[in-house]
């Protein structure tokens, strides 16, 4: 467990307004990079951030939060967090040191809810959760205990459009889409930059470089894209791909990367805090998902300036015209997913049109947007 205590600011001097973040792990992921894009720009004078996560091993984001003054508690066991969080979570709700607990996963907003309508309503915190992915990508017990227990959030948010609709209803009825960002100030694109990292990957001058950051995992689909890859690279000179990213899958991808023989033409970079520099060094970025919310990386992408080659999947299509700022092509189709990347690679006049158009669609991705509203909505909320 790593944690902080607050023994220096007690309750009857500290005002601000106490929110419990409850997530599933703290890894390189994009919901969780968002509680540190939030805590970044948050008003931390008014408000009091504490996070809890479950799995112990996903703890790549632990120290930069502590950096930036938010409390951070494992209250998971095991490799997979053990069977007793859900002990934990309904001792957080009920320990009286929360005015609002913002659950970021289905089954710990579920024992929130649970945990919290045990309390007296004068004793009881606000709980609010935030959707991120859409109700059928849910295991089927998971999606029942959700549907049962999410008219008892005092708030419900989901990052798209297309995951508030999934979850149907009065569900959906309730639930407001809030689409997050990121932190523009990151995402300058630079030559400095640029020049590095190809000369630290031995990238030479006037090759295409196509970029992924996705965790290697099953909802990325890394078999359709490294499909892709090898329809492209057996068509295209002076291109290669590059992948940033860490999971469970690793060996699974490892594996598909020597049986398609990629070589260095499509290079695994694994877990990366270079992020920015990487995307001023590419020319396209590609994302291959079979399903998503509201892709963090997609923002990111298109906040540098980057076209985007994208499946149509989560909230891609409600940003990424067709043509316009990328392409958008079915999930789970490699060949279609090559032919984009290739009409990309051999239309440089296309690309600088897209990377035009995608710098000004990037500009509206500001987390202090989604930010104020969340902290509008706190506020409120404690005070009732």
């Amino acid at each position: 467990m790593t944690a902080r205590t607050e023994e220096s600011s007690p309750p009857s001097t500290d005002r601000r307004v106490r929110v419990l973040w409850l997530i599933k792990g703290l890894g390189p992921g994009g919901a969780e990079h968002l509680l540190v894009s939030h805590a970044r720009v948050g008003d931390l004078g008014r408000f009091r951030y504490t996070v809890a996560y479950v799995i112990p091993w996903k703890n790549h984001l632990v120290p930069r939060l502590t950096e930036l003054g938010v409390v951070t508690a494992c209250i998971g066991k095991g490799r997979r967090g053990g069977l007793l969080w859900p002990f934990r979570v309904s001792r957080l709700v009920r320990s009286g040191d929360f005015d609002i607990v913002h659950a970021h996963s289905p089954l710990l907003a579920v024992a929130a809810r649970m945990s919290a309508r045990t309390l007296r309503r004068s004793r009881r915190p606000a709980v609010v959760s935030t959707e991120h992915n859409v109700w059928q990508r849910y295991a089927r017990p998971t999606r029942w205990l959700n549907a049962v227990t999410c008219g008892l959030d005092d708030h419900r948010w989901a990052v798209s459009g297309r995951v508030a609709n999934s979850t149907g209803g009065r569900a959906a009825d309730r639930t407001s889409v809030l689409v997050h960002g990121v932190v523009q100030d990151d995402l300058v694109p630079s030559w400095d930059g640029r020049n590095r990292v190809r000369a630290d990957l031995g990238l030479a001058e006037g090759t295409t470089v196509v970029l992924t950051v996705a965790n290697l995992r099953e909802q990325k689909d890394y078999p359709n894209l490294m499909a892709a890859a090898r329809v492209v690279l057996d068509a295209v000179d002076d291109v290669v791909f590059l992948a940033v990213g860490q999971g469970p899958d690793e060996e699974k991808v490892h594996a598909l990367h020597a049986d398609l023989g990629l070589g260095d033409g499509f290079q695994l970079l694994g877990y990366r805090e270079d992020v920015p520099d990487l995307l001023s060094a590419a020319d396209i970025f590609v994302l291959a998902s079979k399903y998503e919310g509201y892709p963090i990386a997609v923002m990111e992408a298109l906040s540098m300036g980057l076209p985007v080659v994208s499946t149509d999947v989560g909230g891609v299509p409600d940003t990424l015209e067709e043509g316009v700022q990328g392409l958008l092509v079915p999930p789970g189709d490699p060949e279609r997913l090559a032919a984009a990347i290739q009409r990309l690679i051999g239309d440089p006049a296309l690309r600088t049109r897209m990377s035009e158009a995608a710098r000004v669609t990037g500009l509206k991705f500001d987390i202090r947007t989604a930010v104020t509203e969340q902290e509008a909505a706190y506020a409120e909320l404690a005070d009732r």
